[in-house]
């Protein structure tokens, strides 16, 4: 397996990610930050973080995948949320619920990086997700 993925002691928990993954593998893979658009580029769930995360989440899988990896090759996610505040925290991992089983999204999740912006791609877009992989 090139990636394992550990929370060692005392280290704040619980959080629904690990804090540390090690990969072992020469090949990586960065995936661009992937926002919710169908193939023909149209807007998905226009206003509801949930289903813009979860569309933004396959989006990811589909990149993965053309690099021959999945989810469980991540060493690291990053989501840009537009004006996060923690009222959004129940949406935000609904949506990552949602798509987990289907997408084979490791739980606890690899180690994640949640970032608050203004504003992204296009003002509908709520959620841009980029994804980190190592394959040997």
């Amino acid at each position: 397996m090139t990636v394992r993925l550990l929370t060692p002691e005392d280290m704040f928990t619980p959080v629904p990610y690990q804090h540390v993954s090690i990969g072992t593998g020469t090949r990586q893979v960065h995936v661009a930050g992937q926002i919710a658009r169908d193939a023909e580029g149209n807007p998905v769930a226009p206003g509801d973080l949930t289903g813009q995360l979860a569309q933004a989440l396959r989006n990811t899988a589909r990149g993965l995948a053309g690099a021959g990896a999945g989810f469980a090759d991540v060493v690291r996610l990053r989501f840009y949320v537009t004006h996060w505040s923690p009222d959004k925290y129940h949406a935000f991992i609904a949506g990552i619920d949602c798509v987990a089983d289907e997408l084979g999204i490791p739980r606890p999740l690899p180690p994640v990086s949640a970032i608050g912006v203004d504003y992204l791609f296009e003002p509908d877009v709520l959620v841009e997700v980029e994804a980190y992989a190592v394959l040997d």
